[in-house]
């Protein structure tokens, strides 16, 4: 039985992007690994290392966990936690602040680029947040860890931080593996498809589409999605972004391929096109809804926190007490 962990930022209320390219996936991999242990968790913790509204952030907390279930993972299969509420996980990354170098976390692209775009008023905290990254790995003996592109820098400081700890102190740290998924879906934005759909956009921006959005409201920015002149509807990244973006929207919820879909609009224009991809978009996130709105405000959902919060807390307090014993803290060999 393998051990995989995830966690998300509740920074915002998830996007059809975040959907596709993340917890449908986590969703599809809890299906086929069904002897495995999963948890997943929602990072706060990581949320604060820039400036956040309270009542906004323990709002999307709440949100994001009802919207993991509501993706459809299997609860009977799972350990859904939220960060802050197993305290092992800062102090199992101030252990791993002492174990990380200055060079180490300047090198991280995340960083460069948050502080750049900041430029004032940048926390410590996103500096040293890796090494928060590699306590919730390692709390938790995790074989794997589904990664993208992005999160392959900090995999790997993971990595050598496990390793590192182990060289100097004896074997504590299993050292975990990054769970490239099969090729995602990277949602571009409807408007600007040169760039990725994110949910730190204004939640009026036609260009992203959020999973709490009204139905109405993702059909009409659906249907005003650029594109481009010729009305082909054809897979063509560099040439067409536009219509190429949405072809990858239709193909991650219906399983069709690019030249299935090509096929069947053969003589059609975007109109029809982005009509019938409108009512596909709708009815999958509709159903998201309705079964977010059956655990938002429902003692099941506190249950199953609760529940995962003591899971954890028991499996990270038996690794955080042989770190401690190994450096040395403490008054118990």
């Amino acid at each position: 039985m393998a051990v995989i962990l995830s966690g998300i930022k509740p920074t915002g209320i998830p996007t059809l992007g975040n959907y596709l390219g993340a917890l449908k996936n986590f969703v599809k991999l809890q299906n086929e690994r069904t002897e495995d242990k999963f948890l997943f968790f929602i990072a706060d913790l990581h949320a604060i290392t820039v400036p956040q509204n309270p009542a906004e952030l323990r709002a999307n907390i709440k949100n994001l966990a009802a919207l993991y279930l509501a993706c459809g993972l299997n609860k009977d299969n799972l350990v859904l936690f939220i960060q802050s509420e197993v305290a092992e996980h800062a102090e199992m990354g101030y252990i791993m602040q002492s174990m990380a170098y200055m060079g180490e976390m300047e090198r991280m692209t995340q960083f460069k680029e948050k502080s750049r775009k900041q430029e004032t008023g940048v926390t410590t905290a996103l500096f040293t947040y890796p090494a928060l990254m590699a306590a919730d790995i390692l709390l938790y003996n995790t074989d794997l860890v589904p990664v993208g592109e992005d999160q392959l820098q900090h995999l790997e400081l993971t990595r050598d931080l496990a390793i590192r700890f182990n060289n100097r102190y004896s074997d504590t740290f299993k050292v975990p593996e990054g769970l490239v998924t099969k090729v995602g879906a990277r949602i571009m934005d409807l408007q600007n498809p040169l760039k990725k759909m994110s949910k730190s956009e204004d939640p009026g921006d036609k260009g992203c589409i959020f999973l709490l959005d009204p139905i109405d409201l993702i059909k009409k920015k659906i249907k005003s999605a650029v594109t481009d002149s010729d009305s082909i509807v054809k897979y063509d990244k560099a040439n067409k972004p536009g219509i190429s973006n949405l072809m990858t929207i239709y193909s991650c919820i219906t399983g069709e391929d690019y030249k299935t879909i090509e096929a069947k609009y053969v003589g059609k224009g975007y109109g029809e096109f982005k009509s019938d991809l409108a009512d596909i978009v709708a009815s999958e996130i509709a159903k998201i809804q309705d079964n977010y709105k059956k655990l938002i405000n429902s003692s099941e959902l506190d249950e199953i926190l609760d529940k995962g919060r003591d899971e954890a807390t028991y499996l990270a307090r038996k690794q955080l007490s042989k770190a401690y014993r190994k450096v040395g803290l403490g008054r118990k060999k």
